[in-house]
């Protein structure tokens, strides 16, 4: 699908409004109006990148729950991270609501919903969201775009990726785990620049379709990580944990071929090259691991934080994805069935991590 121009702006209208993205919306040469940067659907990703924004003096709004505004509005939103920040922004610097008309001035629309409630949020997008309004899709999976531009027709939808994982700790604090920068799709208006502020990186990528399949592989660790009930960190320090998990990504691999799909790795290495890399001895691995993506002890996949707290995953999303591409060409992937069949079962009990070994989730 064509996306149009984000802005609307037209050469030939001098007058017409000119968008900065700054949290602002600037009239060529007169005055100035305040625009917002809206987070649909804040949850712990949401939490993080709106606070980080608003930290560089951004105006941000936050479409969320009702539990997580109470939680803010009590203790502030309180952001920390791995590499040592620790601050508070003052519930008073971010517009909180459940009401989607938070997103009537915004310039800037980061979808931060679960993959599931996608098309949801689009039909409040089309109704409450400004024309000229910008909307990022930085949601796990591969779907979500091509969901926002089939019910957002001539909006400028775009695809983005977050490589971090954010721990909702309770109390509006919200800790960053893991290393990397977010990556969208470039367009006219350099929307990546505009989101870029210290603390958080934010860059544009010409390939998200790629970029989007790499980050599946990789999130396919999400579902072991749920299973395991272990850090991510201890997870990923054993080697038969790797093993599964290199299986799981050969597997998805071979479907992703068979389908003629290129996915781009997220990490300085090939798609190709993890399985072997996960593969090695702990020694090895741990060496390898350190020069590929910074873990804090504290990480945990958000797949686990959905069965802790007794809400539905996103493994249709992810192994799910595996599978039904599979079944369209004819290819087996019983692990990634296996694995979709033991999280639907943790989902079903509501009694958290069912805390399985390797061997336990191959059967």
């Amino acid at each position: 699908m064509t996306v149009t121009r984000h802005d609307g702006y037209k050469a030939s209208s001098p007058a017409a409004p000119r968008p900065c993205y700054d949290g602002r919306l600037v009239q060529c040469g007169s005055t100035s109006l305040n625009r917002s940067i809206s987070i649909a659907g804040a949850g712990s990703i949401g939490c993080f990148v709106g606070g980080m924004l608003t930290r560089a003096g951004r105006t941000v709004g936050l479409l969320a729950r009702s539990r997580v505004i109470a939680d803010i509005e009590a203790n502030g939103l309180r952001l920390s991270s791995f590499e040592g920040l620790d601050e508070r922004i003052d519930a008073g610097k971010l517009t909180l609501s459940q009401n989607p008309t938070l997103f009537g001035d915004a310039s800037i629309i980061l979808v931060t919903v679960k993959s599931d409630d996608t098309a949801e949020v689009a039909d409040l997008l089309a109704k409450h969201a400004p024309a000229d309004a910008v909307i990022v899709s930085l949601q796990n999976g591969v779907g979500n775009v091509g969901v926002l531009r089939e019910r957002l027709p001539g909006r400028a939808v775009l695809a983005g990726m977050v490589p971090f994982n954010v721990l909702a700790l309770g109390d509006g604090k919200f800790h960053r785990a893991t290393s990397g920068d977010i990556l969208i799709e470039p367009d006219a208006g350099e929307t990546a620049k505009r989101l870029d502020v210290p603390g958080l990186g934010v860059r544009s990528h010409p390939n998200m379709a790629g970029i989007q399949w790499g980050k599946l592989l990789v999130n396919l660790n999400n579902a072991l990580n749920a299973l395991s009930n272990l850090p991510l960190r201890d997870q990923l320090a054993q080697r038969s944990w790797r093993m599964l998990f290199a299986d799981q990504m050969s597997e998805a691999l071979a479907v992703m071929k068979a389908a003629g799909i290129h996915p781009v790795a997220t990490t300085p290495l090939p798609a190709s090259w993890t399985p072997m890399i996960l593969k090695l001895p702990d020694a090895l691995f741990q060496i390898v691991a350190k020069r590929m993506v910074k873990v804090d002890p504290k990480a945990r996949s958000s797949m686990w934080e959905d069965l802790a707290r007794g809400r539905r995953t996103e493994v249709g999303h992810l192994q799910g994805t595996i599978v039904d591409l599979a079944r369209e060409h004819g290819i087996a992937a019983p692990l990634s069935v296996r694995i979709v069949t033991l999280v639907k079962h943790a989902e079903a009990s509501a009694k958290g991590s069912p805390g399985l070994m390797p061997e336990q989730i191959r059967g």
